[in-house]
């Protein structure tokens, strides 16, 4: 998965739940942004490259949710 796969995920899930959702381009450093949902916030690389595996699921920790959620 890519991470702009990941960035229109959560809101889907965020809407399904009534969670607030942010995505902020310019508030990380060089290719980062940053993804609120609710109360959590995760750092995402270089949304136009692939999520490597360790990253994608530390990603999803971060945030509290799970595979199934975004699926």
């Amino acid at each position: 998965m890519c991470g702009n796969e990941f960035i229109r995920r959560v809101p889907k899930y965020a809407k399904r739940n009534g969670i607030s959702f942010a995505w902020r381009a310019d508030r990380g450093k060089g290719s980062h942004g940053i993804l609120t949902l609710g109360d959590t916030r995760t750092a995402v690389r270089n949304p136009k490259d692939k999520l490597k595996t360790g990253t994608y699921h530390a990603m999803l920790k971060q945030l509290g949710i799970t595979e199934r959620d975004l699926s």
